[in-house]
């Protein structure tokens, strides 16, 4: 045979079968470049099968001819872009020792592409960002925001190609010790929960077995607790009083009121619309939107607390916000409002807007009231202790009463009368 090879079958297919080639019967780097479209498309054959077909368009792509089992068959490598010659060449020589093996590369492909697809559907990202889209329904805007882009940041470059159901404990601490490592210790909780509830979803979509972040509790640094400014029971007749006299701007001495006997959080008192109140049902209905966790909330209002609405109506009843700015009736009141008027009643150290949220909670559930109906009516989520996801209006008419008692508790501390306790 003359040196310049022979093509033989061997089991069914044909591999080349010579050792050298003339420099004349291959490709260079330089010819690639040059390769230039035609108007009809043209091949700029190699050696061993290996072609490079250059289109109209000025497309330019690796392509491998071989026979299997006596059938022709082209194999794509890709394009001239993003593979070099000598990639080429690569690709083409694996090829040949999977034909040598007697396996067909044109399979051997496309079942790696079934699998890497069925690895990328099973992918932490993508079970990720399908749980992103079943919860974000019932998340505020600004919230949802917030969860994907955590996870976007801390957990996707580690975690994001990795299939769900191979993701170790391991794995996941060091995800969460790269957080630690920043000092963001309240942040990390936040995260691996978050990573939790990705691979609960999981797991009920049939995609996982196992949730490897549930090993992990225990694991993670904790920072000492800082709890908010609160008054005490016995501070709480001074306060009362003095909020009765307050000189400061009207509307916001009914903010702080209303903060007294609903114990709400600033945001969702403060952006109160008139639409949301409902003096015949003696309910308060926050939307979803304006709750921390994204679900409509239910405040019943107190015998108390609807004259004080009654009251407001007659001042801001014909706009949009119950509170509104002092700058514009378009507006809802300024986020330190009420902050600013406790400092103004001397309690800068002493109370903040929020801790009255945990003197309610202190001396209802000292009171004897159903710890679950009072975890409820802080609209309190799961993780802080509430045994299950509660529907928005469980708990309600307990909750009235609860309310109502506590609205006339405060006005007996007022009058410095002495409270029975009440068990539930």
């Amino acid at each position: 045979m003359p040196s310049g090879g022979i093509w033989g079958y061997f089991w069914g297919y044909q591999i080349e079968d010579r050792l050298e080639i003339p420099p004349a019967m291959v490709l260079t780097a330089v010819q690639v470049k040059q390769a230039k479209p035609r108007k009809k498309q043209y091949k700029l054959s190699d050696s061993g099968g290996l072609y490079l077909l250059v289109r109209p368009n000025g497309g330019r792509y690796w392509r491998l001819k071989y026979r299997f089992h006596g059938r022709e068959k082209t194999l794509a490598f890709g394009t001239a872009e993003d593979l070099s010659l000598a990639d080429a060449r690569s690709k083409r020589d694996e090829a040949r020792k999977q034909l040598i093996d007697g396996n067909d590369p044109m399979e051997l492909k496309r079942r790696a592409q079934e699998t890497a697809k069925a690895r990328q559907a099973n992918a932490f990202e993508t079970i990720a960002r399908e749980w992103h889209e079943h919860k974000r329904p019932r998340w505020s805007e600004k919230h949802a925001t917030k969860v994907i882009r955590s996870i976007e940041n801390d957990v996707f470059p580690a975690l994001g190609s990795r299939p769900v159901a191979e993701i170790t404990p391991p794995e996941v601490l060091r995800v969460i010790r790269t957080i630690e490592e920043r000092d963001a210790l309240d942040y990390s909780h936040r995260v691996l929960q978050r990573i939790g509830m990705v691979f609960r979803y999981a797991i009920v979509t049939g995609k996982a077995t196992y949730n490897p972040a549930s090993d992990l509790k225990g694991a993670l640094k904790t920072r000492k607790a800082r709890h908010h400014a609160a008054l005490s029971r016995d501070e709480l007749p001074a306060f009362l009083q003095g909020l009765d006299t307050y000189d400061g701007h009207v509307i916001t001495r009914y903010g702080l009121q209303l903060i007294a006997l609903t114990f709400l959080r600033t945001g969702e008192l403060r952006a109160a619309r008139w639409t949301e109140i409902d003096i015949e049902r003696a309910e308060w209905r926050i939307p979803a939107e304006r709750m921390k966790l994204g679900d409509e909330h239910i405040v019943p209002l107190s015998e108390q607390a609807i004259k004080v609405f009654e009251t407001l109506s007659e001042i801001t009843g014909r706009y949009e916000y119950i509170f509104t700015g002092r700058n514009s009736t378009l507006r809802p009141m300024s986020e330190n409002t009420l902050l600013y008027a406790l400092y103004r009643m001397g309690y800068k150290r002493q109370t903040t807007v929020h801790g009255f949220r945990a003197t309610a909670s202190t001396i209802l559930n000292e009171s004897g009231f159903n710890r679950d109906a009072i975890e409820r009516q802080l609209a309190h989520a799961e993780g802080n202790k509430v045994r299950a996801a509660y529907h928005r209006s469980e708990y309600l008419e307990e909750r009235r009463q609860m309310m109502q008692w506590w609205a006339d508790y405060l006005d007996d501390l007022k009058q410095r009368s002495k409270v029975t306790r009440l068990r539930a």
